[in-house]
């Protein structure tokens, strides 16, 4: 699927569901940083993720704080 294609799709499907504005590019990011939360090693991040630098990992998991990735208990009670 072209990139531009998945971006419209999800950003229709946000819109759908009135959620609060996010972009497929950020989903990566919280990805990278619930790896890093939940103990995967930065080498394997980086394979799951498609970086060809482990500097890059290291950067995109520092991004967000603890206190802004959810933990995996609380999505568990949300739902």
């Amino acid at each position: 699927m072209r990139t531009a294609l998945l971006a419209r799709s999800f950003a229709r499907i946000v819109e759908k569901n009135d959620l609060r504005s996010v972009h497929v590019h950020d989903l990566r990011h919280t990805a990278a940083s619930l790896l890093k939360k939940f103990g995967v090693a930065p080498r394997d991040a980086m394979e799951i993720l498609g970086h060809s630098r482990i500097s890059v990992i290291m950067e995109i998991s520092t991004v967000r704080g603890e206190s802004q990735v959810p933990t995996l208990n609380a999505h568990r009670t949300a739902c």
